[in-house]
């Protein structure tokens, strides 16, 4: 199942299926009976925004698009007020938008996806990754607790507290 991966930045033609995989996410957190991404957020502007910027990466496999995130380096206003404490104050990544295709959901895919993003960001001299989820998103939750993120406090976004998590990479 997970043969023939490549993680690679995110392109202009990419944005449609890009699009599709986080509408399928969204729709998965609504029938998990998640709040996050009920808001209207992320939307399409979002992932034009991401790509332009490039910042945005994905996981093909045998060539076809499976996994999407944002991979930002050391930007996000949010983290700068944090009920609790980072494991690090230097440069870091902050993932953010992660969604995986209906297709592959539930395989690893995302587990594996992540660890692909911590290669890159150590590849870029970065050893600190952080993250941020809701409280009722207990597949991310599940992820990053498999993953050895460390919880490290609450954040608000968007006025909605979110649980914030760092990984420092070695």
């Amino acid at each position: 199942m997970n043969e023939n991966l490549s993680f690679r930045i995110a392109t202009d033609v990419d944005v449609p299926a890009i699009w599709k995989i986080l509408q399928q996410s969204i729709e998965r957190r609504r029938k998990d009976g998640s709040d996050q991404w009920q808001d209207g957020y992320p939307n399409l502007s979002t992932v034009e925004n991401d790509v332009e910027k490039q910042q945005n990466y994905v996981l093909t496999q045998n060539g076809k698009l499976i996994a999407t995130a944002a991979v930002i380096f050391n930007y996000e206003p949010t983290y700068d007020e944090i009920d609790g404490e980072w494991l690090t104050n230097g440069d870091f990544y902050v993932v953010h938008r992660v969604g995986v295709s209906d297709e592959v959901a539930g395989k690893g895919i995302a587990t594996q996806f992540f660890l692909m993003i911590e290669e890159f960001v150590k590849e870029k001299g970065v050893f600190s990754i952080k993250i941020d989820t809701n409280f009722d998103n207990l597949a991310m939750l599940r992820i990053l607790e498999k993953l050895d993120y460390t919880y490290c406090g609450e954040i608000l976004v968007r006025n909605s507290p979110r649980k914030a998590f760092e990984k420092v990479l070695k």
